[in-house]
């Protein structure tokens, strides 16, 4: 793996990448949830990057990528990383999203419709307005106390939901990127919740497989198959935060078959 710095809409972007552009099999974007960065896919894009170009940006304002001046839309953010494939002069890709990275996906396919050939989504969720009001509670960002109770807050969430095979040196090594958008980490949790799938992933044709792993949006998942109109649902019952460290071999087989012979997993 190595990374770089692309500009972009919002500023410099900060990109893991690993594999060679020139390989015969198509690039794969991938993005990922919030509040964290590209780190969550630091061996998942090793794996992929044998036979093809993987990336993972660090979504503006996560990570080591500059934030906006203002709070984005989903829009905005699928928008600064079509210029991450402008940039690479990528003509044809795959994306994969992770929680709100997922919808990145749907947008980016959406708005590049010709360059997205497939789509894998790390769950998928659809809520009723009861729902999406938890979901505003349980994701809501403490503020920054001078005891630092918002520091094992934030810890203490982390841990409620990584894989149980997970131990915490593993998730240690994830959590300073949590931290790290400071006053601005929750944009994206309030972008994810203002983008509405039913309204938008129906207007995705590319081939969609959404995997709906044992975690926070196992229950809000299944809902998104009327909705899919090349796609599938495929549950992952015990594997939760971290199955891209601890089910690599795995899942490589499942999203390799996908993406290069439009085959989806049993």
């Amino acid at each position: 793996m190595r990374k770089a710095y692309i500009d972009g809409r919002f500023g410099q972007m900060h990109v893991r990448m690993a594999g060679n552009q020139a390989a015969a099999k198509r690039p794969l974007l991938c993005f990922h949830l919030s509040p964290v960065s590209g780190v969550i896919y630091e061996k998942w894009i090793d794996e992929m990057g044998r036979d093809r170009l993987a990336l993972a940006p660090d979504t503006p304002g996560y990570g080591m990528s500059d934030a906006p001046a203002t709070p984005p839309a989903i829009a905005d953010y699928a928008a600064a990383m079509g210029d991450v494939a402008d940039a690479l002069k990528l003509s044809a890709f795959d994306v994969m999203g992770y929680h709100t990275g997922s919808k990145i996906a749907v947008e980016i396919a959406r708005q590049r419709p010709r360059q997205v050939k497939h789509l894998i989504l790390m769950s998928a969720p659809i809520y009723t307005e009861d729902d999406l009001k938890r979901q505003h509670i349980v994701n809501s960002i403490p503020d920054v106390d001078s005891e630092g109770h918002f520091l094992t807050d934030a810890w203490k969430t982390l841990v409620q939901f990584q894989d149980k095979r997970a131990n915490l040196h593993d998730t240690m090594k994830q959590f300073p990127d949590h931290l790290r958008g400071g006053e601005k980490r929750g944009w994206g949790h309030r972008a994810a919740f203002s983008y509405t799938y039913p309204d938008t992933i129906i207007d995705v044709t590319a081939p969609i497989l959404v995997f709906n792993p044992d975690d926070d949006l196992r229950d809000y998942t299944p809902r998104i198959t009327p909705y899919l109109k090349n796609g599938r649902v495929k549950d992952l019952p015990g594997w939760s935060h971290q199955l891209l460290d601890l089910s690599t071999t795995e899942m490589a087989q499942m999203v390799r078959a996908f993406l290069d012979e439009d085959r989806f997993p049993d």
